[in-house]
């Protein structure tokens, strides 16, 4: 396995569930390269899967609020993932499941997509949607995700 892409949220919180949409459409068609991992709201409980198959890169996908316009998607440096940017919809943070997977894995990538709406049965915001859409497509055409710019 050369690379996941670990999804992370809750889809019956509206655009938290950037994540789990991402996973959908990988396993719907997929792209070289890349195995998906959805790790959902629990992602500590499926960590093994990723652990096991031991990948080179793990690209770590997650709603995090980044004060941005809704949609943007940013890589985050695990540093900053510890600071701030989480949206604590989850049994962990974030930066404890990164620090466990570089146990093991030898890149790993955090990245965030800034939701509008967070709340328990929202719909997913069209901005967050597209969001998904658009970096599914990348990773289909085989695009460097490190050409995403970081968050500031």
């Amino acid at each position: 396995m050369s690379g996941v892409v670990f999804t992370v949220g809750n889809s019956l919180m509206g655009d938290d569930g950037a994540g789990p949409l991402l996973a959908e459409l990988l396993e719907t068609d997929g792209a070289e390269g890349w195995t998906v991992v959805d790790g959902g709201a629990a992602p500590e409980n499926v960590m093994h899967v990723v652990r096991r198959g031991a990948p080179d890169h793990v690209v770590l996908v997650d709603a995090a609020d980044m004060q941005l316009a809704p949609g943007e998607v940013r890589r985050i440096d695990e540093a900053q993932v510890a600071d701030c940017f989480l949206i604590s919809t989850h049994a962990i943070p974030l930066n404890f499941l990164i620090a466990s997977l570089k146990e093991t894995v030898r890149r790993v990538t955090f990245l965030g997509i800034q939701p509008a709406r967070v709340e328990f049965f929202a719909d997913m915001t069209p901005a967050v949607r597209i969001a998904v859409v658009n970096l599914h497509r990348r990773l289909r055409e085989g695009r460097d995700i490190h050409d995403i710019p970081a968050v500031a």
